[in-house]
């Protein structure tokens, strides 16, 4: 039985892994900015065979309480915390982003920097304890800047160039870095796009973050088809890359 600290778990997704986890009757502790929506996930947990489900209310941009949350975590679950799991993060309103520095720099913090200070403290330990899984969910806009979301693209692309320095130092320690990729996913986060084959479920993608960290996988796109197409985009060259409308 796994004790899993998952932050931002009141996304689609990160609902969709938790009920996977509740199913198998993991511990868990929940954080999330919004206590009504905390409160109800927990409840729905707990019917779905969570053998225990604690909740703590935090922003993202809270950086001062960072440090402690491992071991707030750790107190509440009755031990050490095996998978933590980073689900938090903005859609970037490129427009505002583009006019307004200060929108911009939110955003980054919220993407970006406060992935950087939640994990800093717990891939210390796990690197102490040489154990645990740790997955954060990043986003194939990552692999490429394009015009139409670049400001998203950037932070996301930091989040995976972090992780794959961390994955480089804590694989020697037996700790295993996740970075997911997911494509597009129908979710409220994306509400305002218009849809088209190319969007899976949270549900389908929440079972495959479950799945990467039983695995211990490196970098996983999902659904799978992603990982050919950003290929394709990767290898484009510049001077025909930004002639396209992407």
């Amino acid at each position: 039985m796994s004790r899993i600290l998952v932050f931002g778990c009141t996304s689609a997704i990160a609902i969709e892994a938790a009920r996977t986890w509740a199913s198998r009757k993991e511990r868990l502790f929940l954080v999330a900015r919004d206590p009504q929506k905390l409160q109800v996930l927990a409840g729905d947990l707990r019917a779905r065979g969570a053998t225990q489900v604690e909740t703590l209310v935090m922003d993202a941009l809270d950086f001062d309480r960072h440090p402690s949350l491992l071991e707030t975590a750790e107190q509440a679950l009755g031990g050490p915390i095996d998978r933590v799991l980073v689900a938090h993060g903005v859609l970037s309103d490129e427009a505002r982003g583009r006019a307004d520095y200060g929108a911009a720099e939110r955003d980054l913090k919220v993407n970006f920097l406060s992935v950087v200070s939640i994990l800093t403290p717990i891939a210390n330990t796990f690197e102490a304890r040489k154990q645990g899984v740790i997955a954060v969910i990043g986003s194939v806009a990552g692999d490429r800047g394009r015009q139409s979301n670049y400001l998203y693209g950037t932070s996301k692309a930091a989040v995976a160039t972090f992780l794959q320095g961390l994955r480089n130092r804590l694989w020697k320690s037996g700790v295993a870095v996740v970075t997911i990729k997911p494509g597009f996913v129908d979710t409220p986060m994306t509400a305002h796009l218009q849809k088209s084959p190319l969007f899976a479920s949270p549900q389908k993608v929440g079972r495959g973050i479950v799945r990467a960290m039983d695995r211990r996988r490196d970098v996983v796109y999902l659904p799978a088809f992603w990982r050919p197409i950003l290929l394709a985009v990767i290898h484009i060259p510049e001077a025909l890359f930004k002639k396209m409308s992407l």
